[in-house]
């Protein structure tokens, strides 16, 4: 009879240890920030633009939607032919966005369509080193009868990796330290990453010019003569969880 009651006493506490043990690993897994520390960490690199972008806008109107975009096609291809003999590669010559839409003449109190518009935006792009050029594409884009939108200078796809790859490597590098001394004031320390998120690459174009009301291409061109790029700043943070002990 004690033997039975030895053997069920060892069972029972068996049992309540598995069920302690069960019950910690479930407890992290439905809420794995206990015994957590956060770091959130930040980074800013200079970065010098290799590339100038000029945006046109090429709209037309006429009767017909046909009508309008064939006189739409016209202009674009004024624009490249001229950009092409100037020494330019069809492929620095891009179309970022093409619709027709009609438009209405609300003067009757009714909805009639009056005409139809299409516009075209065209960007074209060099590298920095080039920037002297920027007048004969402002001439050339204005002679065939395309707007000017704005002038950027940016960073190429390459750059742009290279860059975020260097300013979220920094920034995780960042988290962990603060998470680290944030643990060893606790009297802890750091162990095995629990989660991390970042905010990515906080990178946009350097507006150089942008058209204002009655601007004219010798605005734009002044507005960008003389001038060459210098160093901006971008930014990235990461945050970091991690398990202290």
């Amino acid at each position: 009879m004690e033997k039975a009651v030895q053997i069920t006493l060892i069972i029972v506490v068996g049992v309540l240890i598995f069920g302690f043990l069960a019950f910690a690993t479930f407890s992290n897994i439905i809420n794995p920030t206990q015994n957590t520390v956060t770091g959130q960490g930040t980074a800013t690199i200079k970065a010098v633009p290799d590339l100038v972008g000029i945006y046109f806008s090429v709209e037309t109107k006429d009767s017909t939607s046909e009508e309008a975009t064939q006189k739409n096609a016209d202009i674009v291809d004024e624009l490249t032919t001229s950009l092409i003999k100037k020494g330019f590669e069809r492929k620095e010559i891009q179309t970022l966005n093409f619709n027709v839409y009609p438009e209405y003449d609300w003067n009757s109190g009714t909805q009639k369509i009056k005409g139809y518009i299409a516009n075209h935006q065209i960007k074209v792009e060099l590298s920095t080193e080039d920037s002297e050029k920027i007048g004969e594409i402002i001439d050339a884009g204005v002679s065939a009868g395309a707007g000017i939108s704005y002038i950027n200078f940016e960073l190429s796809q390459e750059l742009q990796n290279k860059y975020k790859s260097e300013a979220l490597k920094l920034a995780a590098e960042d988290a962990k330290l603060k998470a680290s001394s944030i643990a060893e004031g606790l009297g802890k320390k750091i162990g095995n990453l629990v989660s991390t998120s970042s905010s990515d690459f906080n990178y946009y174009p350097w507006r150089l010019y942008e058209t204002s009301g009655g601007a004219s291409a010798e605005d734009a061109k002044a507005a960008t003569t003389n001038i060459n790029p210098s160093e901006q700043e971008i930014s990235a943070s990461v945050t970091a969880t991690f398990r202290i002990r």
